[in-house]
């Protein structure tokens, strides 16, 4: 088997009201290489920002890589770590109470990034230090302001 890049990635996700404006933050890290990306959404909910940051860093990898994926998101990191995505994916996209899974747009996309890479999902503390995702949560608080002062809803 071909070695893999391996990349870490950090990602967080942030909003104004749950639901209301949105943002997510990312930062890439490659050997001592680090970019750094964010974007803003009108209305949505926190869940789907930490999805969202998880599926736009994801997205920038030029090819297969071996992904260290940390996120304070216990929603995002469990859905692949105790296997709900699995189970989701069996059950015809239903939760346990046979419901659609919600953001089933977003789990799909990651279900399809998943198959690409190789990626461990790594469950940290937020807020509590973390340099990478104190940079992420900035980042998406950030996006958020600059989206509505762009839009003009200060």
């Amino acid at each position: 088997m071909t070695e893999h890049a391996v990349v870490k990635i950090y990602t967080d996700g942030a909003c104004s009201g749950n639901p209301g404006p949105g943002g997510w933050g990312a930062v890439l890290v490659s050997g001592d290489r680090e970019k750094e990306i964010s974007g803003a959404c009108e209305s949505t909910t926190n869940n789907r920002m930490e999805l969202i940051a998880a599926i736009e860093a994801l997205n920038r990898l030029k090819k297969p890589c071996h992904v260290l994926l940390h996120s304070d998101s216990a929603y995002l990191v469990n859905a692949f770590k105790l296997g709900w995505l699995a189970n989701w994916k069996m059950n015809n996209w239903k939760n346990s109470t046979k419901q659609i899974v919600s953001n089933l747009d977003l789990w799909k996309e990651l279900d399809r990034l998943s198959e690409l890479h190789r990626i461990e999902w790594i469950k940290i503390k937020g807020h509590s230090g973390h340099e990478y995702n104190e940079r992420c949560d900035a980042l998406a608080v950030a996006a958020i302001a600059d989206f509505r002062s762009v839009n003009g809803k200060v």
